[in-house]
């Protein structure tokens, strides 16, 4: 039941994470969890709770399952549980669970209770084709997006971090987006050189390096992308920490192939920034994995445990970013297949001055 030691002994787990619930049943409102058992003889069926307001919206998105109306939703699963199997023994996603709900629930719910954690986020690491069809779609429409911002020329000086951004994420959902996968990154001049900077009324002015790290949602999946660009002639310096950042990135993705050590795929792209003497201003791992969450599993870094594995969809993203100077990143969303990792994200990567 996962890669936790102890979800091989529970009976069952109850599920309380909104992503994960989603991620098992469809359901896509703001309040349940499901009680999936496991796999053995005289296995009971499997429940979904949530509360009174989600009545029709659950019959319609999970009609495979009885639904269990409950404003707490673990705790009546839970009850559920110990009422259908004495002795019940039930996992419980720690980090979806306060301490002091978790103590109260042990306490009275008629179960043995066993924190665990990574259980379905480990099955989550690895996408079907379906959700690579959803997360290809929202690479779409970011790449579309970017593309029309350049075409009417919207990212020139003159113009504010903030309006850029603004637009950049219009765009996305005049394309379909759902959402905006996260706030929206324009970063320019010195600005560029802050891996996260939130874009602000600074101006953008010839000469700038201009970074841009957005996404978008479709179908409840994410997309995730870095492009960085000039305003006019790039200096040599620019062009130096640019291009180092475009060979580094481009070994961190030909290092995506099934079975690869994750802590070895950052070093491989880490190495190419360090050899060419910028090591310190590379601050952040290579990359993530992307699906329901902006952020999850599998993570690229240099403290990664574990290997990568087909049909993982992944980003890979080096950076060089030099105080009060600026900085570049080039982020691209792949997926890890047997034939070698596919591009999802098709926005050209050579450096471009607008």
């Amino acid at each position: 039941m996962g890669d936790d030691a102890a979800g091989d002994q529970v009976d069952a787990i109850v599920v309380s994470n909104l992503v994960n619930v989603r991620y098992l049943t469809g359901f896509t409102g703001s309040n349940a969890a499901v009680l999936v058992w496991a796999e053995r003889p005289e296995r009971p069926e499997d429940t979904i709770s949530t509360d009174g307001r989600y009545v029709s919206q659950v019959a319609a998105q999970v009609p495979d399952l009885p639904a269990l109306i409950a404003r707490d939703c673990p705790r009546a699963l839970v009850e559920h549980a110990a009422g259908l199997r004495p002795r019940v023994r039930i996992g419980i996603e720690a980090d979806a669970m306060s301490v002091a709900a978790f103590t109260d629930l042990s306490q009275h719910a008629g179960a043995e209770l066993v924190p665990l954690r990574g259980t379905v986020e480990a099955l989550r690491a690895v996408k079907d084709a379906g959700e690579v069809e959803l997360i290809t779609s929202a690479c779409r429409i970011g790449d579309e997006a970017l593309a029309a911002l350049i075409e009417r020329d919207a990212i020139v000086p003159g113009r504010t971090e903030r309006a850029v951004a603004r637009d950049l994420e219009w765009e996305m959902y005049v394309r379909g987006a759902d959402a905006i996968a996260f706030e929206t990154i324009v970063a320019a001049g010195p600005n560029s050189a802050i891996p996260h900077h939130r874009p602000t009324d600074a101006v953008l002015a010839d000469g700038d390096l201009v970074k841009m790290d957005f996404g978008a949602v479709a179908g409840g999946y994410h997309s995730d992308m870095t492009r960085t660009y000039v305003l006019g002639a790039a200096a040599a310096w620019q062009r130096e920490i640019y291009e180092i950042v475009e060979a580094a990135q481009l070994a961190g993705r030909e290092a995506l192939v099934p079975g690869a050590d994750l802590a070895g795929v950052d070093a491989v792209a880490r190495e190419v920034i360090a050899d060419a003497g910028y090591g310190e201003y590379y601050v952040h791992g290579l990359g993530h994995g992307v699906g329901l969450e902006i952020h999850e599993g599998p993570g690229i870094g240099a403290a990664a445990s574990g290997t990568l594995p087909v049909g993982a969809t992944v980003t890979v993203e080096p950076g060089i970013y030099v105080p009060g100077r600026g900085g570049v990143r080039i982020e691209d969303t792949l997926v890890v297949t047997d034939a070698g990792p596919r591009l999802l994200t098709t926005t050209p990567r050579a450096l471009r001055a607008l």
